[in-house]
């Protein structure tokens, strides 16, 4: 039975292995080793490839000749075949000994885009260096639609077809050697194709070292969970109703490119020269910044209602999530995104960069809701009922166009469709 080892992707990943560091603080036990050698531990596997059962059936073939003609030549090769297996297997776990590794998914992860997931592996063995590993690794969808899973009355074949749907497997190798107490990285990538939270496994990992006659395989599953944001789309704005919400720009009391100075602060590398305030600068001895305020439109708040009675259809709720999250990464780098609200609950406002990440976490999350909620149908489509406690700027609501299309609507005008 394999033994799961699953870290959140909020906590540091541990290590585990071998030679992970729970382990090495153990200390050195002849008595464990040479039990270990004889009964290896569970989910540590060793099997012949093709060459090593050829080079059983002919030490077998070799051994009946020797024995039945008393040929000390037979005898010697025979030998010299047994120790060869004996051999691999001896180097094969010292390969291993000493060993850890750990799994660390890179983010952000996005559906339809390459994703790594890398893999980083430490020798702490003091003499001898290790050699050609490779890493068996998976991800799937935690939450796997009932279409999606193999039904019970499917032939083997078609199970399997279902299974390599759902699941994305791939494999690393470690192409150069590994020093005594040195470290390397392997890189996967993968694209995942919905969004939500995903598994990442490093399932097992295998070597053929040293002559490629017996296969060590060790059962490792350990797992990383990741969020993966909703999918980047092309959508129609129309023109109309952008003329619609006003293009009159104000002052706003944060950092951007207007005329009025809003603060004067420290130099950061990567400043332009130009905003250096010389006369602050020479009266306080290092270098100052100038710093203006904004000039911005008005800003836009982005309110979904998720009831079942309004999407009905899943692949148009998982187009209405990419929409927003598209159209909110858009009115963020114009500068006119100013929060997000779901189901009528309190406005999430989006100041910084983190805070658009967290409503694209908030994105990657939604479902739809089990209750219909207060707004129902074009009234909730539209703009109908009242905006979020807090938003006083334009809103814009979505709402299913046909049987596949999604349209957005800012204050009741149509203003975009995908």
């Amino acid at each position: 039975m394999t033994t799961a080892i699953t870290v959140n992707s909020g906590s540091s990943p541990r290590w585990d292995g071998p030679g992970a560091p729970a382990r090495s603080r153990r200390g050195f036990d002849l008595k464990v080793l040479l039990w270990a050698l004889v009964f290896p531990a569970k989910r540590h596997r060793i099997s012949p490839t093709v060459p090593g059962l050829f080079l059983i059936v002919l030490a077998i073939g070799i051994g009946s000749a020797a024995y039945n003609t008393a040929s000390n030549i037979l005898f010697i090769t025979l030998s010299l075949l047994l120790a060869c297996l004996l051999l691999s297997g001896l180097l094969s776990w010292f390969n291993f000994a000493g060993v850890c590794w750990r799994l660390l998914p890179q983010g952000p992860w996005r559906a339809g885009h390459e994703a790594m997931v890398t893999v980083e592996v430490k020798n702490e063995k003091r003499w001898l260096p290790t050699y050609s590993l490779w890493f068996e690794l998976s991800t799937q969808s935690r939450h796997v639609s009932p279409e999606e899973k193999p039904a019970k009355d499917m032939k083997i074949r078609e199970v399997l077809a279902a299974i390599d749907r759902i699941v994305t497997r791939g494999r690393v190798h470690l192409r150069e050697r590994i020093e005594p107490g040195g470290a390397a990285s392997l890189d996967w990538l993968v694209k995942p194709t919905q969004r939500g939270e995903a598994v990442v496994e490093l399932a097992s990992v295998g070597s053929l070292f040293p002559f490629g006659f017996l296969k060590k395989n060790i059962g490792v599953a350990v797992r990383q969970t990741v969020l993966v944001w909703p999918a980047q789309i092309t959508y129609q704005w129309i023109g109309a109703a952008a003329a619609h919400s006003g293009s009159q720009g104000q002052r706003t009391a944060r950092a951007g490119r207007g005329d009025d100075l809003l603060a004067v602060r420290n130099y950061v590398q990567g400043d332009s020269h130009r905003l250096i305030h010389w006369k602050a600068s020479a009266r306080l001895g290092h270098l100052m910044i100038r710093q203006f305020a904004a000039e911005s439109h008005d800003g836009y708040v982005l309110r979904l209602d998720t009831s079942a009675g309004v999407w009905t259809r899943p692949e148009q709720f998982e187009l209405l999530c990419s929409f927003a999250a598209t159209m909110a990464e858009d009115l963020f780098a114009a500068g006119r995104l100013r929060g997000l609200s779901v189901n009528g609950s309190s406005l999430v406002e989006t100041r910084r960069i983190r805070d658009v990440e967290a409503l694209l976490d908030e994105l990657a999350r939604l479902q739809v809701a089990g209750e219909v909620s207060s707004l129902r149908g074009n009234d909730a489509s539209r703009g109908g009922g009242t905006p979020p406690a807090g938003s006083n700027h334009n809103v814009i609501t979505f709402a299913p166009e046909g049987a596949r299309g999604v349209s957005a609507y800012v204050d009741g005008h149509h203003a975009a469709s995908a």
